[in-house]
């Protein structure tokens, strides 16, 4: 599946989810001081952005490292974001990350996992191994969809004032089934070029 810089970048905005996201981010940055809030969402942003970039560029080094071949990324990538996509349709009561109280979060959880998660990780190595040629096409998406996520999470309490928490709901779900439509062609094409060659 050869992606466009713009199927690439909506993508990566589906796998970020930066909307269902808000959920997560609003409790975390209300516990941290309305001063510091600015400075602790670029923060957490960059080192996502780096972590991401990391993967993308040492992809295939990392694949022959691990013995891994692209049609089994292709597969466990479509599987993550097939777990992700179901997560977002049905939810999840609570969340699974969290910052112990008074403390500001510093990578875990807001860069990791929920900023550049397996998932995330995943997407971007293998738009750079299926794909080499244009890994550049694949960095201005990736800088592109994460200053949406880096947006998002700045003002993440006036996009839940200014939606309403039904929209926010309904748009989660959204994404939700157009990333599970994403998953199954992914792991679809993976099958396919491991039977077919």
């Amino acid at each position: 599946m050869d992606h466009s810089f713009l199927s690439a970048l909506i993508l990566l905005l589906l796998v970020l989810d930066p909307l269902g996201g808000l959920p997560i981010y609003i409790p975390i940055m209300n516990s941290v001081p309305k001063e510091r809030r600015r400075r602790v969402a670029l923060r957490e942003a960059s080192i996502a952005f780096a972590v991401l970039l990391g993967f993308m560029f040492g992809g295939e080094a990392f694949l022959r490292v691990m013995h891994l071949s692209e049609r089994s990324l292709e597969v466990a990538g479509g599987v993550i974001l097939l777990m992700v996509a179901i997560r977002m349709i049905f939810g999840a009561e609570g969340g699974v990350y969290g910052t112990p109280e008074g403390r500001e979060p510093f990578i875990f959880p807001l860069a990791v996992p929920l900023l550049a998660g397996p998932s995330a990780m995943a997407t971007v190595l293998l738009l750079a191994s299926r794909q080499p040629e244009r890994v550049m096409t694949w960095v201005l998406a990736l800088t592109v969809a994460m200053a949406i996520s880096g947006l998002v999470l700045l003002a993440c309490e006036r996009i839940r004032r200014l939606l309403g928490d039904s929209v926010v709901a309904a748009l989660e779900k959204l994404m939700g089934l157009v990333l599970t439509a994403i998953a199954v062609e992914m792991i679809l094409a993976g099958l396919k070029r491991y039977f077919l060659g």
